[in-house]
């Protein structure tokens, strides 16, 4: 009797499966397969064209973003500081997957060594811890700035704001290399397929020949303290944001307060909605294409938006934008 195979990625098991033999403690050594979007078939290409296009608006976004500060005295402040830093790390964040997410996409060997996949690891869980940990620095550059306008240039000095980005960058450097390393010092056996785009944690942990109940434990540690403990000050921080707007004596002054935190904010919403969609969901209740969906949205679609949202709801940004424009439409007038 022929076994049924409903499932896209059972009937890929099933043929690599038969090609590799029945051999499941077979220890992996060298590559891995990246299943990801084959059973979308010839839609393939489509999705190619479509992701380089984000991939490309992502890239052109955020290298505008960090050309327009460095250039542009006016934008040398705390807030913009932070926002190069940000828009630095989705830079790195995003073109640790999209990059070989596209080759794969148009090829039918889908694969990456375990040294790539560890890479790849390394540089979008750093980016990604970082990033939680630099939201909450620009939550409270927010907080001070409405909270304690009068004392802002003293408490939000250049060396507390590079010490600020610093401590981000720390956090997430060091607390992901030792989680990443641990992850990869464990053996690996049986099936060399992950059903992801990337090499994500829980998809590489199923592959463990051992005992992953310490590893699935400091995972859940560090969304806890490292993840969830940057959004809850986030969340405490405009508590007293709002509670302070709200106590302004004028609409006007209110508006404007409000204005200078509505672009973190969305960020803050679109970043943490779409992290605890994809890790802290019920995943008994979600199948691998909706996971890899939500994947990729957090992955390039949020850090494609993150210029736009602080180029289009920010006039300072915009009115650098049309300075830098202009100089140069006078450079090539003069040259010319």
């Amino acid at each position: 009797m022929m076994m049924m195979i409903e499932h896209p990625y059972e009937m890929i098991d099933a043929v690599i499966y038969s090609k590799r033999g029945p051999d499941e403690n077979q220890t992996i050594s060298d590559v891995l397969i990246l299943v990801g979007f084959s059973y979308l078939n010839k839609l393939q290409v489509l999705l190619f064209l479509v992701l380089l296009l984000i991939y490309l608006v992502t890239l052109m976004g955020n290298f505008l973003v960090i050309l327009l500060i460095k250039l542009n005295p006016s934008l040398h402040t705390p807030m913009y500081f932070f926002l190069l830093n940000l828009s630095a790390l989705e830079i790195c964040f995003t073109s640790s997957v999209v990059p070989q997410l596209l080759v794969h996409l148009l090829v039918e060997e889908k694969t990456i060594p375990i040294a790539g996949c560890a890479a790849q690891m390394y540089v979008i869980t750093i980016t990604g811890l970082t990033e939680c940990c630099l939201l909450a620095a620009m939550a409270y550059d927010r907080y001070v700035a409405i909270c304690h306008p009068l004392h802002y240039t003293t408490i939000m000095s250049s060396r507390v704001c590079v010490q600020l980005a610093a401590a981000s960058w720390f956090i997430g450097i060091w607390v992901e290399i030792a989680q990443i390393t641990w992850i990869f010092s464990l053996p690996f056996c049986g099936s060399n397929h992950i059903h992801h785009f990337f090499c994500d944690i829980p998809p590489v942990l199923k592959m463990a020949c051992a005992d992953t109940s310490k590893n699935e434990i400091m995972v859940f540690i560090v969304s806890v303290v490292f993840i969830m403990g940057p959004f809850l000050l986030i969340i405490l921080s405009y508590v007293r944001i709002i509670s302070t707007i709200f106590k302004m004596p004028s609409a006007e002054g209110r508006r404007k307060a409000f204005s200078t935190c509505s672009s973190h904010l969305t960020v803050v919403t679109l970043f943490y909605g779409l992290a605890l969609i994809t890790y802290l969901g019920v995943k008994s209740s979600s199948t691998s294409e909706s996971d890899q969906i939500i994947a990729l949205m957090n992955i390039i679609v949020s850090p494609a938006l993150n210029p736009i949202i602080y180029t289009l709801r920010n006039k300072e940004v915009k009115g650098a934008l049309r300075k830098t424009v202009g100089k140069t439409s006078f450079s090539q007038r003069q040259r010319n």
